[in-house]
């Protein structure tokens, strides 16, 4: 090659590196000015998941952006979250706010399922994990917020039952005292005062029946319950009642029932029933009690059903009767010493024994209540059937001795 094709050559190769060596200082410079980013996913602490899913408390753990990262099932079914969101806007804005101050906050929620759902009660803490993720404890509320209700409505509503009958005998007290040279005022107020002091007595027995009543499992130690016996004392114990309104008691159904648990109880609950019933009835009126059996694949339910054609239940007032010193007619009630509580009672010996008890009604054709729990004679020992004798025959356990509810007036 000749010496200036050399030159040249020599020229176009040092204007090509040159080029180059600029090229890759100013990428360096630009690289060097552009700030970089950290694009990583946010990461779970090891151990925090296992942690939250041991505790008691409904779980969250909120990312940087306010994106769940972790939840347990219970911060799920109670509602707070939904996906990758916390639907609840106060707690989004305490988390927040807890990310932005970085200190401990706690707050009380209340969550609205609709109109006529109960609403949930939450006590939620929230507290910052790291720099970037925030964690929520919640803890359902809700079985204590209810419990403290009813404690502070059957005081309220205790209160004013025991005023009444007291105030009453103060005040018959001071007319017999003023009375005292006229023996039939006399006679009079002190009759009174006998009403009034049975009516007392009848609230307090019923409210430590009731209070033994919550205390008392009668599966935990259960006996085998003849219903026969059952029915017919609760109807003896009403007899008397019963002739003096004119009213005619009949016991029918499946005879031979039997189940588990108390038998004092369930004659407390039949007796409550059939005394409501002849409260509710008028003279001439006609109160069935009996019992019968639905079999199940799993265990026999017996049905006890105590039916009326007195008055009857308006519509509006079925969802309140079992409620404690609910009543119906309150004059009615009070004028035959009702205190209020005898549903209540057989809602919750119902309850105790695994069962229910439900009412169908209609305004001036009568009631029935029926309270239905499960035998439980499969978790009893068997016994042999006594021998039966062509002196006493027995129908057999299914046989029905009455028509169940058809009642006419």
């Amino acid at each position: 090659m000749n010496p200036i094709g050399a030159a040249i050559v020599a020229l176009v190769i040092g204007i090509a590196i040159g080029a180059l060596l600029t090229w890759a200082a100013l990428r360096m410079r630009r690289s060097e000015q552009t700030p970089t980013f950290d694009v990583s996913e946010p990461v779970v602490p090891f151990g925090v998941a296992e942690v939250l899913g041991v505790l008691p408390s409904a779980g969250v753990v909120v990312g940087p952006h306010d994106e769940v990262l972790e939840a347990t099932a219970a911060a799920r079914t109670l509602g707070l979250v939904r996906g990758s969101r916390i639907t609840l806007p106060e707690l989004l804005q305490l988390v927040r706010t807890v990310r932005r101050e970085g200190d401990v906050r706690t707050v009380d929620l209340q969550i609205s399922r609709g109109a006529r759902i109960a609403s949930t009660y939450l006590a939620a803490r929230v507290a910052p994990l790291d720099e970037s993720l925030i964690l929520v404890l919640a803890d359902d509320h809700t079985a204590a917020r209810r419990i403290e209700e009813t404690r502070r409505d059957f005081v309220a509503n205790i209160s004013h039952e025991l005023k009444t009958p007291i105030g009453a005998i103060s005040l018959l007290a001071e007319a017999v005292e003023d009375a005292a040279d006229d023996s039939a005022a006399v006679r009079k107020f002190a009759s009174r005062m006998g009403i009034e002091s049975a009516r007392l007595t009848d609230l307090v027995s019923q409210i430590i029946d009731l209070s033994r009543l919550q205390a008392d499992d009668p599966l935990a130690n259960p006996d085998v319950v003849n219903i026969d016996e059952v029915l017919s004392d609760a109807v003896d114990r009403r007899r008397m009642d019963a002739e003096r309104n004119q009213i005619t008691l009949t016991v029918a159904g499946v005879e031979g029932t039997r189940v588990l648990g108390s038998a004092r109880q369930l004659g407390v609950a039949v007796g409550n029933l059939v005394e409501n019933a002849i409260v509710y009835s008028d003279p001439g009126a006609r109160v069935v009690v009996a019992a019968h059996v639905q079999a199940r694949s799993d265990d026999d339910y017996v049905e006890i059903t105590v039916s009326d054609n007195g008055i009857g239940i308006p519509p509006a007032e079925l969802d309140r009767i079992f409620e404690r010193f609910y009543r119906v007619d309150y004059a009615r009630s009070r004028a035959n010493g009702g205190t209020g509580l005898g549903l209540a009672i057989v809602k919750h010996i119902a309850a105790i024994h695994g069962g229910d008890v439900s009412v169908w009604s209609q305004v001036g054709q009568g009631s029935t209540f029926t309270i239905k729990i499960p035998a439980h004679l499969h978790e009893a020992a068997p016994t042999l059937p006594e021998p039966m004798t062509a002196a006493s025959p027995q129908p057999p356990p299914d046989q029905l001795t009455h028509e169940p509810q058809g009642i006419s007036q």
